[in-house]
């Protein structure tokens, strides 16, 4: 074999191996893309994913398409800066706030912003998730705190959101939706999830006649159970569960 064919050879490999590191998230965004239509937690062009490819780049899903119809090919590579490096179309108008999330907290591998109906509405009547009631949501979300009102796709959105990155999976979005991050895009998409059913819960609570917060000693033990869950799942977003909370389950004490 001459030298120019080796030569060929490693550029076919060198470019079908990159194409297919690339293939395999494009495809997961379209995946759990449908799944958030299928849900009904966008409609229209509503909302936004994004995975961590390595360091420096980051894959989002394009501007202005609905959730339901994406493929592949229409994903969008930029870099941390937001700099397009790589698709044909244009990123999220929000990728700012994908980004900001990834810087702060480096062991996030996804993002998923999306509009789930009754989570929507408690951000929208300026009301926090935050209040101890279920023990799984205890256990494996958090208080879902309310980021206080700011222009899509403006670099306010970001830095409305930055006090409560640190130390929090998942965050109501005043007058607006949710965002919610994981190390990969299954846990992502699962807090999600776990938003919007918690929001219904407490909706329903709120129409019985009020709810029956867990007291102090229970919260404890779930606290301890808490932390035996951060250990049992492999870097799950250690930094948020490094941090335990109150029975007040807003408040922030340090382990």
């Amino acid at each position: 074999m001459t030298n120019l064919q080796n030569l060929f050879n490693g550029i076919v490999t060198s470019l079908f191996g990159r194409l297919g590191q690339a293939w395999g998230p494009a495809r997961d965004l379209v995946r759990f893309g449908k799944m958030l239509h299928a849900r009904g937690f966008v409609a229209a062009t509503d909302g936004n994913l994004s995975i961590r490819l390595d360091a420096q780049r980051v894959m989002i899903t394009p501007s202005g398409f609905s959730k339901g119809m994406m493929r592949p090919r229409d994903m969008v590579v930029v870099d941390l800066a937001g700099k397009k490096v790589s698709g044909r179309h244009a990123p999220s108008s929000e990728v700012g706030m994908h980004l900001t999330i990834y810087r702060m907290r480096p062991e996030i591998g996804a993002v998923v912003h999306a509009h789930p109906c009754t989570a929507t509405a408690f951000a929208t009547a300026g009301i926090a998730l935050d209040e101890p009631l279920c023990t799984e949501v205890v256990i494996t979300l958090g208080a879902i705190p309310l980021a206080p009102y700011a222009t899509t796709g403006t670099k306010e959105l970001s830095e409305a959101l930055q006090p409560f990155i640190p130390d929090h999976n998942a965050i109501l979005m005043a007058n607006h939706g949710v965002v919610a991050y994981g190390v990969d895009l299954h846990r992502a998409y699962m807090k999600m999830e776990a938003v919007e059913h918690y929001a219904r819960i407490v909706l329903a609570t709120r129409r019985l006649g009020g709810s029956q917060r867990l007291g102090a000693a229970e919260m404890g033990k779930l606290l301890e159970m808490r932390s035996q869950y951060a250990g049992n799942v492999a870097h799950e977003d250690s930094r948020s569960h490094s941090v335990v909370r109150s029975p007040e389950f807003g408040k922030m004490i340090k382990s």
